[in-house]
C-alpha cells in the first residue's frame, strides 16, 4: 500500500502554491495525499511568520497530525521554519524542520519515517535562497495560484520576509507561461499572480540582477495565452504598479479590474518610519488613475495599526485618509513585533488594547467600504464564475471586479460563466442576480 502524505498551509496565496508544488514532488514518489484530518503517515505544515497568531497556531496543528495519528512523522516548512528552526523543532512531535532552500527536496529527507525524540533541522543561512523553485496551486477547480516571484530587496522596518525568503528573484518568462498552459489545460478558468513583492518581476530571472522582462512584459505575455478567462494581480506594491500597466489591464483580454495595493499606513510620518518607498499622494495617485481607467474596478487595500509611534493623530489621519479613498474594502494587520526586525527596537509602542481598538475602527471602515462598493455595482452586468462548494445550501461567485455573490445550490453551475445583472444585497452582505446569458465558453 502506498504511504499517505497530508498538508497544512498557513499564511498567504504564495505558499498555497508552493504546498501544491511540495505535493507533487510526494505523487512522484507514490504517497497518496489525503485530507488533513485524516490518518497519514506524513503531515506537512507549511508556516508563516507574517504574524504572531500564525506562530500560535502551529502548535495546534501539530496536535491535530498527532490525534489522527501518533506514531506520523510530522515536518514543518515555510518561513516560521527559516526564521526560527530551533523553536520548531522543540515542539513535541515535530520531527524534521526545513529551511527556504531545502523545503521543495523534502521526500529526499523522509528515508527513514521513524520519530524523532527532537526535531532534525536543515536550515540554509538565508544568504544561500538565492534560486527560484516555480510553482502553482490548484485549490479548487475554479482558481489556480500562479508563483511568478520570491524574496524581497525591500527593508521595511516590521518585516521579515526578506529574512525568511532571501533576496528578490523571479521565474523565467518562458516558465511562467508553460505553467500557464498547463493550468488552462485544466479547464481552471481563473490564475491568480503570487510573489513576495510581484512588482519587482524581472529581478533574478537569470540567477543574478539582470533584468530582461518586466512586470508589464509578464502581464502581456499572460494577456496572449488561450485558455485562461481570468487573470487577478493578487498584490502590488504602488511604486511597482505603473500607469502602462494599470493602462494596460483596462484594455486586456483576460486581467480583471481588481487590484490589491497594499499602503500600511495614511500618515507620511509613519509610512518613512516604516521605510515605505512611497509616500500618501502616489498612493492617492494610483488609486485615481486606477478608477479613471475602469471606473467599476475594486481596489484592496493592506493597512497595519498600532505601528510603533503610532499617535492618535497617526491613526485618525490614515482613518480620514482611507474614508476619502475611493477603495473597496482592507485587509486589517495589528501589528506585531518580530524579532530581527528594526521595528521591534523602537520605543514609543502603543498598548495592545489601543492597537486593538484601531484593529476594529478600521474592520468597520471596511465594512462600510465594502457595502457601498457593492451598492455601486446594483444594476450593472458582470460575469460571475461561480465556485464548487456548497456552502448551507448555496452557491457562491465573485465577478470579474470581485463582488461576491450567491444563488441557491446548483451543482452545474460549478467552475462555470455566467453573465448576471445584480439586483440587491441580502442580509449576509452578499449579492443576489438575475441570469442574463447561458454560460459564457469565450
Amino acid at each position: 500500500m502506498n504511504k499517505k502524505v497530508a498538508f497544512y498551509t498557513l499564511g498567504c496565496k504564495l505558499n498555497f502554491s508552493e504546498t501544491s508544488t511540495i505535493a507533487r514532488g510526494f505523487e512522484k514518489e507514490e504517497f497518496e495525499r489525503v485530507d488533513f484530518s485524516e490518518e497519514a503517515d506524513v503531515y506537512v505544515i507549511n508556516t508563516c511568520s507574517v504574524t504572531e497568531n500564525a506562530d500560535k497556531r502551529f502548535k495546534t496543528i501539530v496536535k491535530q497530525a498527532q490525534k489522527a495519528n501518533p506514531e506520523a512523522f510530522v515536518a514543518a516548512v515555510g518561513c516560521y521554519a527559516q526564521l526560527k528552526p530551533e523553536e520548531l523543532a522543540e515542539v513535541d512531535g515535530v520531527d524534521l524542520v526545513l529551511g527556504a532552500t531545502e523545503k521543495f527536496k523534502i521526500t529526499d529527507y523522509l528515508n527513514d519515517l521513524t520519530k524523532n525524540d527532537k526535531g532534525e533541522v536543515h536550515s540554509c543561512e538565508i544568504a544561500d535562497a538565492d534560486f527560484y523553485v516555480g510553482s502553482y496551486a490548484i485549490g479548487d477547480r475554479t482558481r489556480a495560484f500562479l508563483k511568478v516571484q520570491d524574496g524581497c530587496d525591500y527593508k521595511c522596518t516590521y518585516c521579515t520576509i526578506p529574512l525568511a525568503r532571501g533576496i528578490s528573484r523571479s521565474d523565467t518568462l518562458d516558465n511562467v507561461l508553460n505553467n500557464a498552459r498547463e493550468i488552462a489545460s485544466q479547464d481552471i478558468k481563473e490564475i491568480v499572480l503570487t510573489g513576495v513583492n510581484i512588482g519587482d518581476y524581472g529581478k533574478g530571472e537569470f540567477g543574478n540582477k539582470k533584468h530582461q522582462h518586466t512586470f508589464l512584459d509578464l502581464v502581456k505575455a499572460l494577456d496572449t495565452i488561450d485558455g485562461i478567462h481570468r487573470l487577478r494581480i493578487s498584490s502590488i506594491e504602488p511604486n511597482l504598479l505603473k500607469n502602462e500597466t494599470i493602462d494596460f489591464v483596462a484594455q486586456s483580454n483576460s486581467f480583471v479590474p481588481h487590484f490589491h495595493v497594499p499602503l500600511q499606513s495614511g500618515s507620511d510620518d509613519i509610512l518613512k518610519k516604516m521605510r515605505r518607498r512611497y509616500l500618501s499622494n502616489l498612493y492617492v495617485d494610483r488609486v485615481k488613475r486606477i478608477k479613471n481607467a475602469m471606473p467599476h474596478a475594486c481596489i484592496g487595500v493592506d493597512v497595519i495599526v498600532g505601528f510603533p509611534g503610532e499617535t492618535d493623530e497617526h491613526f485618525l489621519e490614515t482613518y480620514h485618509f482611507l474614508n476619502e479613498l475611493d477603495i473597496s474594502y482592507l485587509h486589517v494587520f495589528t501589528y506585531s513585533e518580530r524579532d530581527n526586525t528594526v521595528a521591534a527596537e523602537m520605543g514609543e509602542v502603543v498598548p495592545k488594547k489601543v492597537r486593538s481598538k484601531r484593529s476594529k475602527m478600521l474592520r468597520g471602515l471596511s465594512a462600510k467600504k465594502r457595502r457601498a462598493f457593492y451598492e455601486s455595482q446594483l444594476g450593472t452586468v458582470r460575469t460571475v464564475l461561480f465556485e464548487g462548494e456548497n456552502k448551507k445550501g448555496y452557491i457562491h461567485g465573485f465577478t470579474e471586479n470581485y463582488v461576491k455573490v450567491k444563488a441557491p445550490w446548483d451543482p452545474e453551475l460549478v467552475n462555470t460563466l455566467h453573465q448576471v445583472e445584480l439586483t440587491d444585497i441580502d442580509a449576509d452582505g452578499l449579492v443576489r442576480f438575475e441570469f442574463v446569458s447561458s454560460e459564457v465558453t469565450a
